[in-house]
């Protein structure tokens, strides 16, 4: 089995912590190494180094190569980002070229499994499955009401009898208002959508003909120059011409093909905020509930997160469901419940012509 890993992305709701030129995926954000590093690990024991494929941003192809250096992993760099759709066709050309006529895990680089046994085992039988034909999804079956994911909604079973651990998709529904994921939550139907897709190269390159022959004829064009020295030229020029799509609304909420949803309990979490890390780390709170990081003092505060991550001290007094984070150059205080908003002080520190903190 292979694996093509999404390394792009800035990363920008982790601001002040994740930087343009360091950003999430690169950070040793939960567990004991930087989360690309800890993607590679969970997936060894089911694919070989020779067997990943890591795309990312043309400014981190150094940083991926210093941190995986004792490993034989493929890079591909793509020299801007255009979302997960060409993402996922360069991944599985790239695949392709190496041989590959088996099935290919995409998945991102920066979520958190707290279960890597079941998650190993979901991506087992999803490769299973796609092998047969067809898309298959990692549904994350959901344990609470969740607005901030979308969801994949289960029809009829496939296989031979209801024993078989896999189910075809009914629909991709958007992130849903609170009342909704209630409904879905008691449902039973609906799992949270991952963005984890499992499938051959060729499926994945025919459903993109199919749904975006625009991208397939930039893909087509890479082809021809896979393995000579005007790749990297050539490359630069389709990715420049391409359209910045998601792979979920270009091709999965389009596709005619056969979709299925493989359901997986393994303690996911995409890690998408400081209050997500917060909720993942329960296990390190105070007797207040309060996540603390650092040379910090916190006094007579309770459900707050306050990290120094420069060695200066930070004391917080009398505050509840805060965020603090302190920097070399940025201090973020923040209602630990708007979370989710910090890409607004990204957006404002680049109005403000403050490029050089981002």
């Amino acid at each position: 089995m292979y694996a093509v890993i999404m390394a792009g992305g800035s990363g920008t709701r982790f601001w002040p912590a994740s930087r343009k030129n360091l950003p999430k995926q690169f950070l040793n954000i939960i567990g004991s190494s930087p989360m690309l590093v800890e993607t590679c690990d969970r997936l060894s024991p089911l694919v070989s180094d020779e067997e990943m494929i890591i795309v990312l941003g043309k400014n981190h192809q150094e940083l991926a190569k210093d941190l995986l250096k004792d490993r034989k992993v493929h890079i591909l760099a793509e020299p801007v980002g255009r979302n997960t759709a060409p993402c996922i066709g360069v991944g599985a050309l790239y695949a392709q070229h190496l041989g590959c006529t088996e099935a290919v895990a995409f998945l991102p680089a920066d979520h958190f499994i707290r279960d890597k046994k079941a998650f190993l085992e979901g991506i087992r039988i999803a490769g299973e499955v796609a092998e047969r034909g067809g898309i298959v999804t990692l549904g994350i079956v959901p344990t609470r009401p969740e607005t901030g994911y979308g969801y994949i909604r289960r029809n009829a079973r496939n296989g031979l009898s209801n024993k078989e651990p896999w189910f075809k998709v009914s629909e991709f529904v958007e992130k849903p208002d609170l009342d909704t994921a209630k409904r879905y939550l008691a449902d039973g139907n609906y799992f949270w959508n991952a963005g984890i897709f499992v499938a051959t190269p060729d499926t994945i390159l025919n459903e993109i003909h199919s749904c975006l022959p625009k991208l397939y004829e930039g893909l087509q064009t890479l082809k021809g120059a896979l393995g000579t020295d005007d790749f990297p030229k050539v490359l630069n020029e389709v990715y420049h011409s391409l359209e910045s799509i998601s792979f979920d609304y270009g091709v999965m909420e389009k596709t005619r093909g056969e979709v299925y949803v493989v359901p997986c309990e393994c303690g996911w979490s995409d890690v998408g905020s400081w209050s997500s890390l917060y909720d993942l780390r329960s296990s390190e709170y105070d007797k207040a509930k309060n996540l603390v990081e650092g040379e910090a003092l916190v006094i007579d505060c309770r459900n707050s997160f306050v990290s120094s991550r420069n060695g200066r001290v930070v004391a917080v007094l009398g505050l509840e469901r805060c965020l603090v984070v302190d920097t070399d150059d940025s201090l973020l205080v923040a209602d630990l419940d708007r979370a989710q908003d910090i890409r607004k002080i990204v957006d404002a520190l680049k109005e403000s012509g403050k490029e050089k903190l981002l």
